[in-house]
C-alpha cells in the first residue's frame, strides 16, 4: 500500500539539488566570459585599443622608445690618463713646496744654532779673560787658564797671550808694587842718591824755573805722592813716569821693571777681552773650532 507524502516535505528535499545546479550554472557563465575575453578581444573593442597603443608607440622617437639607442659619451682613456697625470703633478708640486719650506726652516734653525754657538764661544772666551785677570790680581798662576788662552786666542793675539802667560810665572800684584814703592821712598826722594853729574844738572836746572801754575810740582815729595796715587788707581804707566823723575830713580830699577811687566800684562788682558767680543775670524771655541759667527758688536 502506497504511503502518502506531504507536499511540503517533497519541496524541502529538492532544495539542495537546486542550489547545486545554480552554483554550477554560475561557474559555467564565469568560465565562458573569461575565455571569451581572453581569446576574442575584438568582440569588446579591446583589440582596437591595443592596436592604437602599439601605433602610437611606433610613432614615438627612437630615443624615447629605446633608452640605450644613444648612450651618453664617456671619457676616453687618454683623457683619463691626462687627468691622472695632472692630479699627480699637482700633488708633486705641493710636496715640493712643502719640502722647500722645510728646507728654509732648517736653514734658519741652522743659522740660529750657529749664532748661538758663536755667541756662546765669545762669552766663554770673555769669561776666560776675566778669570785670568782675577788670577793675576791675586798673584796666582794661571794653570788651566793658560791652556784656554792659548787655545782660544793663540791665533788672534799670540803676543798678548805669551805676555800674560809669561807674567803669570812670576806674578806681581798691585799691592806689592805699592808696598815696595813705600819702602823705596827715602832713597828715591834723597838727592844724595844721585850721581855727581846728575846732581850738578839738577842744581843748575833748579836755579831758574818757569812753569805754568797747572804744571805738577817737581819736588820729590810731590812726585812720590803722585806716584803712589797713580799706582793705587791702576795707572801704572803714570806712576812709573813719576818715579823716574825722582832723584834716586836708579834705586828703583827692579821696581820699574816689575811695574812695566804688570802694565804690559794688563794691556795684554785688555786686548784679549776686546778680541773676545770683536775678533771677526781667528777666535776659537773650547774645541779649537774657529768661531764663524760675526761679533754682536759689529
Amino acid at each position: 500500500m502506497d504511503q502518502y507524502t506531504p507536499p511540503g516535505a517533497a519541496r524541502s528535499s529538492m532544495k539542495p539539488f537546486l542550489w547545486v545546479g545554480l552554483a554550477c550554472f554560475t561557474l559555467g557563465v564565469l568560465i565562458a566570459g573569461y575565455l571569451t575575453m581572453t581569446y576574442q578581444p575584438d568582440l569588446f573593442g579591446i583589440g582596437d585599443d591595443a592596436a592604437s597603443v602599439a601605433g602610437s608607440s611606433g610613432d614615438m622617437p627612437a630615443t624615447l622608445a629605446s633608452p640605450t639607442a644613444s648612450p651618453s659619451p664617456e671619457p676616453s682613456a687618454s683623457a683619463a690618463a691626462a687627468a691622472v697625470v695632472e692630479r699627480v703633478s699637482e700633488q708633486q708640486g705641493g710636496i715640493e713646496q712643502r719640502l722647500a719650506a722645510a728646507e728654509q726652516r732648517l736653514a734658519r734653525l741652522d743659522l740660529q744654532a750657529q749664532a748661538a754657538s758663536g755667541n756662546a764661544a765669545r762669552a766663554e772666551g770673555l769669561l776666560i779673560a776675566f778669570a785670568a785677570r782675577r788670577s793675576l790680581a791675586r798673584g796666582a798662576e794661571l794653570g788651566y787658564l793658560a791652556d784656554q788662552l792659548r787655545l782660544r786666542f793663540g791665533d788672534a793675539l799670540p803676543n798678548a797671550v805669551d805676555t800674560v802667560v809669561g807674567f803669570s810665572r812670576q806674578p806681581v800684584t798691585l799691592d806689592q808694587l805699592v808696598a815696595r814703592l813705600d819702602g823705596l821712598a827715602p832713597k828715591l826722594a834723597d838727592p844724595a842718591q844721585q850721581g855727581l853729574v846728575d846732581r850738578i844738572r839738577r842744581e843748575v836746572g833748579g836755579l831758574l824755573v818757569i812753569r805754568r801754575e797747572s804744571t805738577p810740582s817737581p819736588q820729590p815729595a810731590q812726585r812720590m805722592a803722585r806716584a803712589r796715587y797713580f799706582l793705587e788707581s791702576g795707572r801704572v804707566d803714570k806712576a812709573i813716569e813719576e818715579v823716574r823723575g825722582l832723584p834716586g830713580a836708579t834705586n828703583a830699577d827692579a821696581w820699574i821693571r816689575d811695574a812695566e811687566r804688570y802694565a804690559d800684562a794688563q794691556r795684554a788682558l785688555d786686548l784679549i777681552e776686546t778680541s773676545a767680543v770683536l775678533e771677526p775670524r781667528r777666535l776659537r771655541d773650547s774645541a779649537g773650532t774657529p768661531v764663524e759667527q760675526p761679533s754682536p758688536a759689529g
